[in-house]
Order: C-alpha cells, then structure tokens, then sequence
C-alpha cells in the first residue's frame, strides 16, 4: 500500500438570507420505529435530526427544505476521526437509516472511529419529499399504466400516454422542488450538512448513483474533501452528457452479467438448477415465450414478460438469490416442458413485484425506493430530447443488441423523461479530474449488472487523482461482499492510504461455488 500525500404541493418554509457557514444540526433522540432491528443496549448510540438547507442554494429567501439525517456515534469516541456521510444510491434511495445497518457495509474499525451518518436527500422519504400527485388513487391510476417492456402497440401507447399524463401531473403539483433536484443540488446540502456536523473536511461513502454524488461533490468542494468511497460507479461524463448512450450501455452491462450468470451456471451443473442442458438457449425461450403469452405455474402464479424481466433484473443485483432465480429458471422450463409425475417447484425471486430493475442502488436501498424523486434528479441530471415519438425506435434498436434488457431500459428514463417537464438548468457536468488533495477510492465488480465495470474504469481516468480496486465479483457493489475490499475501504478512510495500482480483490463467495 502506498501512503496519500495527504408537492402535492411542497410548502416553502419562508427563509432569511442564510447565515456565514452552516447552522449545527440539532441533534435528538430517534423515534422507536427508526431503530427496527438495532439491539436496546446499542439505542444510545443513535440520534436523529431535521435539518433546513435552502430550496434555492443561489436564492434563499425561496424557502427551505428539511432533511431527515440519523446518527450513530463512533463506539471509540476518544479516537473518533470524524463522521462518515452515506449515500445508498437511487436516486430517490432513501439513506435514513443506513447507520443502523452500517455494519453489513463497513469493517467494525471504521464504527469505531467515525459517527456513521445517513440522510434522505432532498425530495426523497422522510426529508421533505416530491410529490407528483395529490392522493395515492392517482398516482395509482397513472403508474398501473406503464408497462415495463412495452411490446404491442396497446401496450407501447398506453405506456407513453401514462408517462404524459405523469408529467403534466408532476407540472401541476410538485412545486418548486422540481426545479432544485439535480445531484449539484444534493451537493450543497451535502457541504451545509457537513458543516452542520462540525467536519472541517467530508469523509463519505457513495453506492450506485451515489458516486455521482461523490464526484460532484469532489469537484465542487475539493478543499473541504477529505476521504471519499464510491462503490459501483457511474460514468459520470457519460451521464450527464447523453443520457441515451449512458442508458444504451447500461442495458449491456445487465447482459454482460446475465450471460456471465448463465455461462458460471452452465460451468457449475451439479449446484445451478439450471445448469443442464445450454441454460442460454432455455432462458431465451422462456423470454421469447414470454413476448407471445403469459405462463401460469401449477399454483395458478401468472408470470408476464413484465415481471420476469423486473424480477430477473433485480435478482441479478444480488449473487445471494442466484441459485434461487437459477431454480425458479428450471421451474418456469418446466412448466413449459412437462413431463409426467414431474411437478415445477414454487417460484421463490421471480414471482416477487419490484421496480429495481431501473434503480440504482444496491439491493438493500430498494425498500424505500421513490419513483417521483428518481425521475425527477435523473431527468435533470441526464439530456434526453424531449421527443416521446422517438422512444419506440430506440426500444427496437436497443432490444436488438439487447434482448432481454434493452426494450425495458428505454422505456424508463428515456421514455419517462421524454414528457418530464422542464427542469432547473444548475446541474453540474464536469470537469471531472478533481483538484482534491488525497484520491478518491474506488470499487468495481467485473460483473455488475446496473453500473458496469467499464463504468467504473471511466470514472478513474476522469478523476484522474483516484485509484481503482477491481473486484472479480458479480452483483450491483461489494463493500460487505468482500473482506480484500472490505479491509482496503478501512484503510483509506483511518489511514488514507489506498491500495497499490492494479489491485484485484475476490468476493466472500462466488455464485455456484
């Protein structure tokens, strides 16, 4: 290792003009309900805070937001480094409560010498949130409309006119918020929040869409940047520049590890329910079946292409479940190749309703997943033409170098954002290479299906100060996945020192192992 250098209608709380530097956060003892799963003797290291940043960084007297933020304090507070803010993803991925799950994330040291602190950024969960429609029945009404994987004219008309009918609803009733949602936005009051804590300098960690925040923030405030972890990376030049090619090549990277899932499978027969026979072609039947028809299991379960292609989507975040999406495969084979006294088992992961497919974030940030907040930073953040005529096109062409995920990625963020109202301009799109004293650590498995390792290699050449760690590892971000990754996260941010250049690390356990 070498050593660093060293709303429905949002209601606008009226504000003054914000003080020099940022208020401190006032700190309180947490609702019970928050503190789900964390042991009665650990209670006391927790407390719990709303905290003000402006609607409109360039113009306070707009009003304020309030941002939920949770703290758990440093066990080793005579030791304590500072706090560690976490990001979980999404965007829209509520963060709340990552410090009363931080241990299935971070190495026990690291809790022992920071205060771990996680927010629902603007417009998402507990902090004040976006809303696009006025009652639950509305919004209902709009979303049950879109189909994931549009393929019939009916369903590719219904889909787009529901986006439509969601955009102009958002127009109507968001409020200003919907104008103040870009990831330079979240920055700020990342800085304010900071402040807030009394850090001189940030000490954060970002997954998934999280690293975008950590970028952004790495160039905005490089001097006030001190230890920075992103795991599963964007490219953060791709995205806020074309919005269809990053989407296109995000489609390629949940192919890359769907066929790596099928060919591990294929290798591993005798631990892959799937494994015999060529499990390739047996998926693309199921799939292609899928386009022409439902098929019912024996316990009347009815699986559309919607949801297998949703739910094999979010399987694969999460190498855990892959022997369960592999025996729910072989079920599904099954049931379309009977055979006598043999009965399919019970679907376990591709029966289960989910939107993670579009979402990125690791597995765990999907309970509290807002579409409103997602569409509304991505469709600031990400250039789309606003040309609904065009997605269909694009869904072709994207399908056929595609075939399972391609149709599906165009018909989110191009096809939602297509008819998202105009958004704020402020978005910040580079450049990238930081001026930050000390680098940025980063962690990218070969095999992730929503942030492709490309992805990751991109975003150290355009930091340029920044070193890659490659994990030889499938699922969507590995920090707790992997002791080498694991150990190397520890160091930088106690120590900050990073790993040699080239460094490769192995997950706990490999899919089929």
């Amino acid at each position: 290792m070498s050593a660093l250098l060293v709303g429905a209608g949002l209601l606008a709380v009226p504000a003054a003009a914000q003080p020099t530097g940022a208020p401190p956060v006032s700190w309180k003892k947490c609702k019970t309900g928050d503190l789900s799963g964390v042991p009665v003797t650990q209670w006391h290291l927790f407390s719990c805070a709303t905290y003000p940043v402006p609607i409109d960084h360039d113009d306070p007297g707009k009003g304020t937001v309030e941002l939920a933020m949770m703290r758990r304090a440093a066990t080793k507070a005579d030791e304590r480094i500072g706090s560690l803010f976490m990001n979980p993803g999404g965007p829209g991925g509520s963060g709340y409560n990552r410090p009363t799950t931080a241990g299935n994330r971070l190495s026990p040291e690291v809790l022992e010498r920071f205060d771990i602190i996680g927010f629902d950024p603007r417009g998402v969960s507990r902090s004040t949130p976006l809303r696009c429609f006025t009652s639950a029945k509305k919004a209902e009404d709009v979303m049950s409309r879109i189909s994931s994987v549009p393929v019939t004219d009916e369903q590719i008309d219904t889909t787009m006119g529901a986006y439509q009918d969601y955009g102009r609803s958002c127009e109507e009733n968001a409020g200003e918020l919907l104008r103040h949602m870009s990831t330079k936005d979240v920055a700020r009051d990342l800085d304010l929040m900071r402040q807030g804590v009394g850090d001189d300098q940030l000490n954060y960690v970002g997954f998934s869409y999280g690293t975008l925040l950590g970028a952004t923030y790495v160039n905005l405030f490089p001097e006030r940047s001190r230890a920075i972890v992103l795991d599963g990376n964007v490219d953060p030049g791709l995205r806020t520049s074309d919005g269809i090619e990053h989407d296109r090549e995000r489609a390629q990277g949940f192919e890359i590890t769907l066929a790596g899932f099928l060919q591990r499978c294929a290798e591993n027969p005798d631990k892959c329910a799937f494994g015999a026979g060529d499990p390739r072609a047996k998926f693309d039947e199921i799939r292609d079946h899928l386009r022409e028809e439902p098929i019912t299991m024996p316990d009347g379960t009815e699986i559309t292409l919607d949801q297998f292609n949703d739910s094999t989507g979010s399987t694969l975040y999460t190498p855990e479940k892959y022997e369960q999406l592999a025996s729910d495969l072989e079920s599904m084979y099954r049931q379309l190749h009977p055979r006598p006294g043999l009965v399919p088992e019970l679907l376990t992961v591709l029966d289960v309703p989910t939107q993670l497919g579009k979402f990125d974030a690791p597995a765990d940030a999907a309970s509290d997943y807002v579409d409103d907040s997602y569409f509304a930073v991505n469709c600031t953040d990400k250039p789309f033409p606003r040309a609904p005529e065009q997605v269909p096109g694009i869904a072709a062409k994207w399908e056929a170098e595609s075939s399972t995920f391609g149709r599906s990625q165009a018909f989110s963020d191009l096809a939602g954002c297509s008819s998202w109202p105009e958004t704020g301009q402020d978005v910040y799109r580079g450049p990238w290479a930081h001026q930050a004293e000390n680098p940025v650590l980063l962690f990218g498995n070969r095999y992730d299906p929503a942030t492709r390792y490309d992805f990751s290699r991109r975003m150290e050449q355009q930091l340029g100060n920044a070193r890659l760690v490659t994990v030889d590892a499938y699922g969507h971000c590995i920090l707790g996945r992997s002791a080498c990754a694991d150990a190397f996260a520890a160091n930088y941010l106690i120590n900050l020192e990073v790993p040699e250049p080239g460094q490769v690390c192995q997950p706990n356990k490999q899919p089929f192992s």
